[in-house]
């Protein structure tokens, strides 16, 4: 496999240029790729897989060498003349021929029909049943949810159902559809704190406007607030939050550790952590939280709630924080 990643084009001297060109025409015979396809490079001695990378780009129409790959390790971007190493894995190809995308044939233009689904009960596997929950968590409809994953409503369906095993590039796109991680809808490392995975070869560290603080702390979910106990001590609690008129407003109970925050400055923390990517945000808000009185504030706040407290039992008691100071950063890949 030759990787062009880090050699500039211009600099390849004619006769190289001449036997790239030469190879990939013989490779273009067998080899044809469609973008979303994983690209995958294997031990000539054991077949193991020691590099696999999305296609990301074509050069040529009818999906022939060469290719831009986003590889799954380091998340770069490189342009690849596979070798007699590497091979295609289109995106939907599961071991359990779930129904996939009609695709043109490049033989007669027509198209080829999409499996039928296995009969008999649905039995969906735990990655279908996250996939299903996390979809209807955020009132989408399966054929919004495969339109944005770029996939076929059918296999979404199939996932959702069936026992399978997708692949790497499907779960990334469906937890990119779903706002999640990949890790989520694998449900690992469920019982581990996050950040356990590799960080970016070159990360970027950046800090982030007010106006990008509100964007992402209006995406409401979990948050933690920093508080002072009665004793003195300090705590953190995570509670579920939503933003309402500017304010970041919380449910608690009377006697709870997070009531502690009411009518004095806190800390209120939200982050995300994207596992599969090593790159995530956090959003810092500090100022004077304060216990909501007014009935009809109340009521309709408890009307809109996006859900209810996770830690359930009555927890009528609503607390504003109103930020004065909004802060943030950002890891991610660094620019080329």
């Amino acid at each position: 496999m030759v990787d062009l990643a880090t050699r500039p084009r211009a600099a390849m001297c004619p006769a190289w240029q001449v036997g790239i060109q030469h190879d990939s025409e013989e490779r273009a015979a067998i080899m044809r790729a469609h973008l979303g396809d994983q690209l995958i490079v294997e031990s000539p001695a054991t077949g193991a897989t020691r590099r696999d990378g999305e296609i990301v780009g074509l050069h040529h129409e009818d999906g022939t060498p060469p290719y831009e790959v986003r590889w799954s390790d380091t998340d770069e971007v490189t342009l690849v003349f596979p070798g007699p190493d590497a091979h295609i894995r289109p995106l939907y190809h599961e071991p359990a021929t779930p129904p996939h995308e009609p695709r043109p044939d490049t033989g007669e233009g027509t198209f080829v029909s999409p499996a039928a689904p296995p009969q008999g009960a649905a039995n969906p596997g735990d990655i279908g049943r996250r996939v299903a929950a996390e979809r209807r968590r955020r009132g989408l409809t399966r054929e919004e949810t495969a339109g944005r994953a770029r996939m076929s409503p059918d296999y979404l369906a199939y996932l959702e159902e069936r026992p399978a095993d997708p692949t790497l590039a499907t779960l990334v796109r469906l937890a990119d559809a779903l706002g999640t991680t990949v890790a989520a809808l694998r449900g690992g490392g469920i019982d581990l704190p996050p950040g356990q995975g590799h960080a970016l070869l070159r990360p970027e560290l950046r800090d982030l406007g007010p106006e990008e603080c509100r964007a992402l702390l209006s995406t409401h979910g979990v948050g933690r607030v920093s508080v002072s106990t009665s004793d003195g001590r300090p705590a953190v609690v995570p509670v579920d939050y939503d933003v309402v008129d500017d304010a970041i407003v919380f449910r608690t109970a009377p006697d709870s550790v997070a009531a502690a925050a009411a009518e004095r400055d806190v800390a209120f923390e939200v982050d995300h952590l994207d596992e599969a990517l090593s790159q995530g945000w956090s959003v810092l808000a500090v100022g004077p939280a304060s216990v909501v009185t007014d009935p009809d504030t109340v009521r309709r706040l408890t009307r809109h709630a996006h859900s209810t407290p996770w830690a359930g039992g009555a927890r009528a008691m609503w607390v504003s924080i109103r930020p004065r100071s909004l802060t943030g950063r950002r890891i991610g890949p660094a620019e080329r």
